[in-house]
């Protein structure tokens, strides 16, 4: 028995062997890109994932925030890496419409290896609580008001964030004036220093909520969360609209389904460890996980939906 529980313990800290081909893998430090900047509600959870994947992998796993592009910079970045794992992305939604919004030479379904679908966000419209908005009804009451002059801020062009609240001052005649941040951190200094009116971002605002500093508006998601249980959905308020952004991890295309099948086992193992499921809950973000034939499945059924939303809000590049 005694000796059963060494090899246990010696296959736990062992390189998960891949293809010949391949070489065992880790074999060296994974590099996992984020697309969002340090300090966010990303940047937080995703290290700790990160941790918890290098205890189980034997091999330290090195985060490194590449923001901007609307999130799209890691997956461009897979685009010169080689296919041996060791450099693996975070794939916001924003990586399905730049096809879409800019020219590009490479293809976000098929030049991506699909690993893992990790979560979603959940996302809501905060404002200072001084401000004389006291509702989404005193938001969109203004907006009317004052065409052009409403000023909220989001984590970046064409993200969902940015996305949302255009297709939402569409459905109600609204213009907004848009301000881009590169993540959630300077957009909320810049929210609570008075150069904002509003801002749409996931609940990295929480803590500003809880002291006191901001007020919530609206959630996006199906239901309402149980941090803000008082707060409506878009859907409670008239609007059709449910938003969380589901990402994951992705990996250079042409990857050995092999070595895909390991890298997705060893981050599904960390991240249903209790560390990284209790961090997500701090943002109200649940687990969506998705298997590298789900998650290949839903970046082609997204591609495809996005390109409806991008058209639908005129925001498609020439043809």
């Amino acid at each position: 028995m005694m000796q059963r529980r060494h090899l246990l313990a010696a296959a736990a800290a062992a390189p998960f062997a891949s293809p010949a081909q391949s070489g065992p893998w880790p074999s060296q430090p994974v590099k996992l890109l984020i697309a969002f900047p340090a300090g966010g509600p990303t940047d937080i959870t995703m290290r700790v994932l990160a941790e918890n994947a290098a205890k189980l992998i034997g091999q330290a796993v090195v985060v490194e925030n590449r923001p901007g592009a609307g999130g799209t910079l890691p997956a461009q970045v897979l685009q010169q890496s080689k296919p041996d794992g060791h450099t693996l992305a975070q794939i916001p939604l924003g990586v399905f419409r730049l096809p879409y919004t800019t020219k590009i030479n490479w293809d976000p379904v098929k030049d991506i290896s699909y690993i893992l679908g990790i979560t979603g966000y959940a996302f809501g419209v905060v404002v200072p609580s001084e401000s004389p908005i006291k509702s989404w009804a005193d938001l969109v009451a203004w907006a009317k008001a004052n065409p052009g002059k409403l000023a909220y801020g989001s984590t970046g062009v064409l993200t969902s964030p940015h996305l949302t609240m255009e297709d939402i001052a569409q459905r109600l005649g609204l213009e907004l004036n848009h301000i881009p941040y590169k993540g959630s951190a300077d957009l909320m200094q810049s929210l609570l220093g008075g150069q904002l009116m509003a801002a749409a971002d996931s609940t990295g605002f929480a803590p500003h909520v809880s002291s006191g500093r901001l007020r919530v508006l609206c959630t996006w998601g199906e239901q309402r969360l149980a941090k803000f249980p008082d707060v409506p959905t878009l859907k409670e308020l008239g609007l059709p609209i449910v938003q969380a952004s589901p990402y994951g991890l992705g990996g250079p295309k042409g990857m050995e389904p092999t070595l895909v099948a390991r890298i997705h086992d060893a981050f599904r193992r960390a991240m249903e460890q209790p560390s990284h499921v209790e961090v997500l809950a701090k943002y109200d973000q649940q687990l969506l996980p998705m298997n590298p034939e789900q998650y290949s499945r839903f970046a082609e059924d997204t591609y495809q939906r996005e390109k409806v939303l991008v058209e639908k809000l005129g925001l498609a590049k020439p043809t």
